[in-house]
């Protein structure tokens, strides 16, 4: 074949050129968590109860009852006693015939807003100590590092009891207290992470390049705490709702007439007998949520973890 034919016939040949994308990280940690099932169902039920609080106005309309609104001709018996799910109280009526479904879902809104927020607070200030006691080392190391010690050698619940019963109950002291406990745990894994990190290559050459310590850290190590960070908030996140559902059910969270799980929960232990909605509703409500978030860690923490690819496909 000569090099005419040869051009000729390469001519009509279609371009098939094979294309190799690349992908970070990060979609590659999606791509593992979309096939974890267990994690995106619990996914799909967090949406549902954030969908669900978020919907509460408009099912407190469609219903007609006020969370705060007491109906004792409807929703008690004629004996005083909370009736059981129908028609027109959906799951039920509480001890003062207050809609249980509507207070319910006003409580995911405490929770979920408690939970959220102390997660957050405690995420941030526990990743800053934490980058600082790991760089800088030394004596600020040593000082920052019993801090957290004495921060997680309080008895939680006793000192939490002792704020609130000084200070008043109430959702701003509830998110703060819960926060105080909760970073110091983020702090001390930051603090190794950061300590694993502060002589990697890519930390020397940042140095020789004339970044400061505090650029390095935010610039250069924050971004592979990311990972670490993420899963540890998330995990957090239950543990702070227990929390809020513990300390309103002793009447030391919220206001006893706000709608909260703990507050239902505590209402229950006189009538569940009689009306076991009360304590089953709300206790399901509070497990079902902090076993999502707990597959939906687990999930995330196996996503991040280049291994579990591997682990997964293996046979």
């Amino acid at each position: 074949m000569s090099l005419t034919d040869a051009a000729t016939e390469a001519e009509h040949v279609p371009e098939q050129v094979a294309v190799v994308q690349g992908k970070g990280p990060w979609q590659l940690a999606w791509e593992r968590l979309t096939r974890d099932r267990a994690a995106m169902v619990s996914l799909g039920v967090i949406a549902v109860i954030v969908l669900l609080a978020v919907l509460a106005p408009v099912f407190a309309a469609v219903t007609g009852h006020d969370p705060q609104e007491q109906f004792p001709s409807i929703g008690l018996s004629p004996q005083g006693l909370p009736i059981g799910p129908g028609s027109g109280f959906w799951l039920g009526a509480d001890s003062l015939g207050r809609d249980l479904f509507v207070r319910l879902l006003y409580g995911a809104r405490i929770s979920l807003l408690v939970g959220l927020l102390s997660t957050l607070l405690a995420t941030v200030f526990g990743v800053v100590v934490g980058m600082f006691a790991g760089f800088y080392g030394g004596w600020v190391d040593g000082v920052l590092a019993r801090v957290l010690d004495v921060v997680l050698s309080f008895p939680y619940l006793l000192v939490a009891i002792v704020l609130v019963a000084a200070l008043g109950a109430g959702v701003p002291l509830m998110i703060f207290v819960i926060a105080f406990f909760s970073f110091a745990a983020m702090a001390r894994v930051v603090r190794g992470q950061t300590i694993a990190y502060r002589e990697r290559e890519f930390i020397e050459a940042a140095r020789s390049l004339g970044a400061g310590k505090v650029r390095t850290m935010f610039v250069d190590v924050l971004p592979n705490l990311i990972a670490p960070v993420t899963v540890l908030a998330t995990l957090l996140i239950p543990t702070s709702i227990v929390f809020e559902a513990t300390l309103s059910f002793l009447g030391l969270g919220v206001d006893p007439r706000t709608p909260s799980w703990g507050a239902i929960l505590a209402d229950s232990i006189d009538f569940f007998r009689v009306s076991p909605g009360l304590l089953i509703f709300p206790a399901a409500m509070l497990l079902l949520t902090t076993l999502a978030f707990n597959l939906l860690g687990d999930g995330i923490r196996d996503a991040l973890d280049p291994r579990s690819d591997r682990l997964h496909t293996r046979k």
